[in-house]
C-alpha cells in the first residue's frame, strides 16, 4: 500500500511541474519569415552546394556541361 501511495504522488508531482512547462509557446500572428533576419543557404554550402552522406559540402553538379554523373558521382560520362 505504500508502494501505491507514493507512487500516485509522484504521478501528481510529475503532472503538476509539466503544467508550468512551455517547452514550444505560439508564435504571435502577425511575424513574418522576413523580419527574423533568417536567410535561407542551402544547410550552410551556399549556392550551388549540398551536404553529402558525411555532413560535408559538396557540389550541386560535380561535372562539366556536356557531361553527366556516373553511377555514385565517382565518374563524369560524356552526353551522346
Amino acid at each position: 500500500m505504500k508502494f501505491l501511495a507514493a507512487s500516485a504522488v509522484a504521478f501528481g508531482l510529475g503532472l503538476f511541474a509539466m503544467t508550468g512547462s512551455q517547452a514550444m509557446p505560439l508564435a504571435p500572428l502577425g511575424a513574418t519569415a522576413a523580419s527574423d533576419g533568417i536567410i535561407q543557404v542551402y544547410g550552410g554550402c551556399g549556392w550551388g552546394g549540398h551536404r553529402g552522406p558525411y555532413g560535408g559540402c559538396r557540389p550541386l553538379y560535380n561535372c562539366p556541361p556536356g557531361w553527366h554523373p556516373g553511377p555514385y558521382g565517382r565518374k563524369c560520362f560524356r552526353n551522346w
